[in-house]
Order: structure tokens, then sequence, then C-alpha cells
């Protein structure tokens, strides 16, 4: 199960390509550039040539300003594929990287740690060095936020429809890549769930009868301008007529500013969402859940990206109140404020509550799309095959997928539903290894994805730990209440669902004749509950149980000593652990005599 060395070609491939087009596109918008300040050269040149006529003095300006807007979009567009090259380049460097087991300096999520969560703080889902760590490819903090939740939330149902979605977007590197450097390009003040509060919340202020007065004055001031241009009026007019615009604003300037100035903060990421949804509307998708959700962003009334689109272009014209030059002209002749005002709070009535679903269906995608990536990059891993047998997981050359591949250790595995195993060995033999292991194998087949191993049966089932009990000086808590929190936490659990239960030496904060006894007794409990699970522990008494629970099945890691040096070869054996390394350790570090 070592890294692909084709994977990497494909990545450098992908980098050189992309690279080459960025060359191209970087001479463009210089060659851009420079015609921009050539329109701009002639624009002044061609304005005091004209100086001794006025009245077409002003043909200039509007000719010169509308080509000038012309080039300005063109220059933006490319910039945006020079943006948009860039992060591709980015996105293939990484994996790259990545695949070079280099990750630790991408975010970790450490923010979604929980104590209290079913196996979060145990299993090496969140901080350095972590699954997340290395699994992670969002583009967006809802995605972000949509991922974590899917590695969190301990559901078991239509595994093989995530199993389907996965593999799709695992088979379409060129969209997965397109969508989250699209996505990389969103840059905004506030977040979507700001957003949903917002529009939820708003009260509109803008009269109804704004539909009609701003087109019918706008066709006015047009009237009164052409006279003026042709002499049929006075002077005065086209200036009292602005005037009189400017009161109509005034009116409601404060309010339409304040909206303004929400707009500003985010138009681009509506204008992003936009790009986004069209990438996801015009894909094609045969997995049923895709295609869900796909469904959902297309409206018998239209296209969710065209109103995201139009949304945009009517946040940027409100935005153009924060211009001292369309604040004046543009309010004054057109009430243009009140105008974009009234179309943005008519939008926000008719779209506002759909807001949110269209948001999640865009994190939706952004979190699958890292775990299709996670599925391409691990050709060699397994989608376990969904079973209803009396088993819980039987898998063969399992390995952690966090483990260097060339140097991991595989184990195959077979546990049956109510069976519980007593883990026995050596300090760093690896039992806890294991533990996270097996439960980082269920969290990842009950997302979906496929598991680090050659074959594997599963039965889904829901997981439950109790192995990194720590004492809270906050609440004033020892340790070992705090762990008999968390085992209670487990018992109660177990009574009201089905779980797969992992226990890595437990009772800790006791002495070891209580802890014996304690120990034996929960597990007997659990045992008798019908549960299915694993317990690691140095405590060979435990393993007596299995005389008295014929479901109870003893297994070990074990150390040798060899020529004076302590050797592990990490395999799991049925069994007692015969051999501790404790002493052995204390004399070989020089600790002890």
């Amino acid at each position: 199960m070592s890294t692909d060395p084709s994977l990497v070609t494909f990545y450098k491939n992908r980098v050189a390509s992309f690279q080459e087009k960025l060359e191209e596109v970087k001479q463009s918008l210089f060659a851009s550039s420079m015609l921009r300040l050539f329109v701009f050269c002639v624009f002044v040149v061609g304005t005091f040539a004209l100086s001794g006529a006025p009245k077409w003095v002003a043909i200039i300006p509007l000719g010169g300003i509308a080509l000038f807007l012309y080039l300005l979009s063109r220059h933006t567009d490319l910039r945006l594929k020079r943006d948009t090259l860039q992060e591709l380049v980015t996105i293939n460097e990484t994996e790259i990287k990545v695949l070079a087991r280099d990750f630790h300096d991408r975010p970790d999520g450490s923010e979604y740690k929980h104590p209290l969560h079913y196996y979060s703080q145990d299993v090496d889902l969140f901080g350095k060095g972590s699954f997340y760590q290395y699994l992670d490819r969002t583009a967006l903090q809802h995605g972000n936020d949509t991922l974590a939740t899917l590695l969190l939330e301990n559901a078991i149902t239509d595994i093989p429809k995530k199993q389907e979605a996965i593999r799709e977007l695992a088979e379409k590197p060129d969209w997965r890549q397109h969508f989250t450097a699209i996505a990389k390009l969103v840059k905004t003040e506030t977040t979507t769930e700001v957003i949903v509060g917002w529009m939820a919340d708003y009260t509109p202020f803008v009269p109804k009868l704004m539909k009609w007065v701003p087109l019918a004055f706008s066709g006015i001031s047009i009237t009164v301008l052409i006279a003026y241009f042709f002499g049929f009026v006075h002077g005065l007019l086209p200036i009292a007529w602005i005037f009189l615009g400017l009161g109509l604003s005034g009116v409601y300037l404060k309010r339409i500013r304040d909206l303004a100035g929400q707009a500003s903060k985010i138009q681009s990421t509506f204008r992003q969402y936009h790009k986004l949804l069209v990438l996801i509307e015009n894909e094609t998708f045969v997995s049923q859940k895709l295609e869900e959700m796909r469904q959902t962003v297309l409206l018998q009334k239209g296209k969710t990206s065209t109103f995201l689109r139009q949304f945009a272009k009517l946040l940027g014209g409100l935005d153009s109140n924060n211009n001292v030059f369309y604040l004046i002209f543009g309010n004054g002749y057109f009430l243009g404020g009140l105008s974009y005002a009234f179309r943005v709070e008519q939008w926000i009535r008719d779209h506002g509550p759909e807001v949110s679903k269209w948001f999640d269906v865009v994190a939706f995608f952004d979190a699958h799309n890292t775990l299709g990536n996670f599925t391409y990059n691990h050709p060699t891993y397994t989608f376990p095959e969904i079973v209803e047998a009396d088993i819980v997981l039987d898998a063969k050359q399992v390995a952690h997928p966090l483990l260097d591949p060339s140097k991991s250790v595989k184990n195959d595995f077979l546990i049956d539903n109510e069976a519980f195993f007593i883990v026995t060995g050596a300090n760093m033999a690896g039992k806890s290894t294991f533990l996270r292991t097996v439960s980082l194998h269920i969290v990842m087949a009950n997302m979906g994805l496929p598991v680090c191993a050659e074959t594997a049966r599963y039965a889904p089932i829901k997981l439950i730990t109790s192995m990194r009990t720590t004492d809270s000086l906050t609440d004033d808590e020892s340790y070992f209440f705090s762990e008999l929190k968390r085992l209670r936490f487990v018992v109660d659990n177990i009574q009201q669902d089905r779980y797969f239960i992992v226990l890595d030496e437990i009772l800790k904060g006791t002495n070891s004749i209580d802890k014996a006894k304690g120990s034996r007794q929960f597990v007997e409990r659990l045992v008798g509950s019908g549960a299915t699970g694993i317990i690691a522990t140095h405590d060979l008494s435990l393993c007596e149980a299995s005389e008295k629970w014929p479901r109870i099945q003893n297994y070990y890691f074990d150390a040798e000593i060899v020529d004076g040096e302590l050797f592990f070869d990490y395999t799991l054996k049925q069994g007692i652990c015969q051999n501790m390394n404790a002493s052995f350790l204390l004399k070989k570090m020089g600790i002890v005599g």
C-alpha cells in the first residue's frame, strides 16, 4: 500500500501544464494593461483637442468610459483566469507534498475537538498530525465545517450511497480541482452563516412604488438632458432636476448607505458562489446522492446560479453608492440607490429563504471533493463491503492510514457481533496504535470512505471510545473522576443504541488491585449487555474473564529481547502476552541499575 509513483507523476505533469498556461495569461494581462493605458491617453488627448466645443466634449467621456469599461471587464476576466491557474498550480503542488507525508503545516482542525464527543478526543481525528490534517482539502469555511461534521456525525445510514458518490467524485480530478480553485478565490468579510441570518432578520424600508418611480424619473432625466443638449431648455433645468432627485434619494440615503455597506461585504461571496453553482449545475452525475444535491439547485423558475449572479450584480450596483460621482449623478438623475435597494429587497423576499440551502449544496460538494481526492490518492484502499452478517468487521491486511506505508505492519482483524477482545502487550508494542487503527477504520467506513486494507466486510455500527481521559482543572475534577464520568457516558449510550466500544487501560487513576477488580466488573457488565468492542490493558488478570464469558477473546502484541535489544513485530496474535518490558527499558536507559 505504498504511494503509487504514477500519482506523483500525474500531479507533476499538471503543475507543469498549469504553469505553462499561467505564463501565457500573464503575458496577455501585460498586453491588456498597455492597451488600457493607450485608450486612456487617447481619451485625454481627444478631450483636450475638442475643448473648444463644450457640448461635444461630453461625447468623448461617454465613449471613452464605455470602451474603458469593456477593457476593464476583459482585464478582470484575465485576472480571474490567472488567479485560477495559480490556485491549480498550488493545489497540485500540495498533493505532491502530502503524498510525501509532508502535511504537518496544514490546518489541523483543532477547533473541532470536543472532549465529550463519542470518539473525537481519542482517535487522532483533529490536531497536529491528525487524520483531518492529512485529509482536508476544503476551500470554504462552510465546506470545512461540513467536513468536520461528516467526521463527527457517527452516522451509519446509506453507506453504499456515500461510497458511490465518493467513488464518482474520485474519478473527476479535473472537475474537483477546478471547483476547489474557484472556491479558494472566495474572499469575504462575512461568513455564510452570518449572511443567512442577516437575510432572515432583514426589514425592508423602500416603498413598493419605487418599483416604478425610478424608471419614470430616469426617463424624464434623459429627456431633460437631451433637450438641454440641443438647446431646447435653459441650463438651470438639469440643475434643478438633479437637486430634486438628490432630495428624493436623501430621504432614504442613510439606510441605502447602510445597505450598501453590507452589500460590499457579501458581494464577492455571491459572485464566487454563482460560479461554483454553475459548475455543479452543468456537471453530469450518475450517483444518486450527487444527483440529488444537484437537483436541489435546478429550480423550475430558473437555475440557482442565475439568481445568485443577479443578486451579485444588484449588490454591485448598490455598492456604487460608495462612489461620490455615482452618489451625485446616479441618484440625482436616475434614483439609482432607491432602484437598486428596492430590487435587492425584492430579491431577499423572493429567494432569501432558499439561500441557506444553496450554500449547503456548495459546502457539500466542497467537503465531498475532499473525500473524492482522498480516494483518488489511495487507489489500493478498499471500499468495505456492507453486509448484514453476524460480524462487525472482517478486514485483511489492515494498517493505519497515517503511518508510512513502507514501514507500517499490517494485521488481519475479525470481530464478531457481541464479541469482546482483551488486548495485552508490552509497552510500545502497538496496542494503542491498533485500537486507533480499528477505530479510524470504523469512522472512515461510516463516512463512505475506502479503508486501508486489502479487503473488508463491515456491518455498520456506531463508535464510542474511552482512551485519552484527562483531568479538568477548570472544573476542579480529578483524573479518576473524569474517567468515571467517561465510562458512565459509555454505559448510558450503549443502553440506547448499538456501539462498537474501544477502551484503553481504563481506571488508571486508582491503585492496581482496585483497578483490576473494577476493570473486570466493567468489562463483564459490557459483555453481559451484549456489547461489542476492544479493551487494551497491561493487567493480565483481566484476561481471566474469558473463562467465564466465551464471547471474550484474548489477543496480544509481543516484544522480544534479541541480543540485548528490544524487538517489536507489531503483529496481533491470539492469546495472552507473557513478555513485559518496563524493567528492561528502565535498565536500558540507565534510569535504574
